[in-house]
């Protein structure tokens, strides 16, 4: 049996080409049979239940297919023992990008090189947020989060027009979402009970 994993980390990776669609079709490309199974949980925890479920039921004669290495294991040492984990059992892991993985001495030699440059890159990419991080709280103006979508003139013109239009409307004229609209005049309603 063909059982196909595909696992994002965050909401934001649905679009930026890292989405589950786009694993699911790279593993369909190869496999117009396999089974997949989908995950939306970050690569730096252990626990992963569908990932771990499927782990578990695998059987010899089975294949594990991933399209990149980075969805299979969260470091090096972990995907080392994932991967002979299957070997062991008599289960072939297939990764996309990389090739069939081969319970060999040159296989596993190949495997342990491409996990830990795989590692080294999340290690890199960690580093260089953290010092960007840390070279923007040193400037003047530094606010942490994003950055506000409008200005308070523009929310308050806004709520002004809900004494004669609905939610949805001012919303739709002023393109500030309702969520946004309700959050604010919940304040507004709050500072008013305050003053009084």
């Amino acid at each position: 049996m063909i059982i196909g994993y595909a696992r994002v980390s965050t909401k934001g990776q649905l679009k930026d080409g890292h989405s589950l669609d786009v694993q699911k079709q790279e593993v369909l490309n190869r496999y117009e049979n396999a089974h997949i199974e989908f995950e939306q949980f970050t690569g730096t925890t252990t626990e992963r239940p569908i990932f771990n479920k499927i782990i578990e039921e695998l059987k010899q004669g089975d294949t594990l297919v991933v399209s990149k290495l980075d969805r299979l294991a969260r470091n090096t040492v972990e995907g080392i023992q994932i991967v002979q984990e299957l070997f062991d059992r008599g289960v072939a892991v297939h990764v996309l990008n990389v090739g069939l993985l081969e319970n060999t001495s040159m296989g596993k030699f190949f495997l342990t090189t491409l996990l830990a440059v795989a590692e080294m890159e999340r290690n890199t990419i960690i580093e260089r947020t953290q010092t960007g991080k840390a070279i923007a709280k040193t400037k003047a103006g530094f606010k942490e989060g994003r950055p506000k979508e409008y200005t308070q003139t523009q929310i308050n013109m806004a709520l002004d027009l809900l004494g004669e239009n609905s939610y949805t409307q001012v919303a739709e004229m002023t393109k500030i979402s309702k969520a946004t609209l309700t959050r604010e005049m919940r304040k507004r309603k709050a500072s008013l009970v305050e003053a009084v």
